[in-house]
């Protein structure tokens, strides 16, 4: 005797996925706010980086106005700093939540 095909796919029915439960409530989504401090609580060291270079760089652009060029030079080195500081605290960041997938 022949076997018959598999029935066709039901979408009243979600379909089965081995090692995976549907749950009957749906999560929403995060607005922008909560998203920026549940980040911001996982890494505070990236947002100080960001406000020490936003902060350098509004120092010196003042300071080349004024015409305080010495003053200037020290303050985009400063930036330079704050964003190497920056970029560390991010690569930082992603390795221990890759640590943190891996447990």
């Amino acid at each position: 005797m022949a076997q018959s095909a598999p029935p066709p796919f039901d979408p009243s029915h979600p379909p089965v996925i081995e090692g995976f439960t549907p749950s009957a409530f749906q999560r929403r989504e995060e607005t922008f706010k909560e998203k920026f401090l549940r980040k911001t609580r996982e890494n505070p060291l990236v947002p100080i980086g960001c406000l020490g270079t936003a902060g350098a760089l509004t120092y010196g652009l003042i300071c080349f106005k004024r015409g305080k060029s010495h003053q200037s030079q020290i303050m985009m080195r400063a930036r330079i700093l704050a964003q190497g500081f920056t970029i560390a605290a991010l690569m930082v960041g992603v390795v221990v939540t890759a640590m943190k997938s891996q447990k």
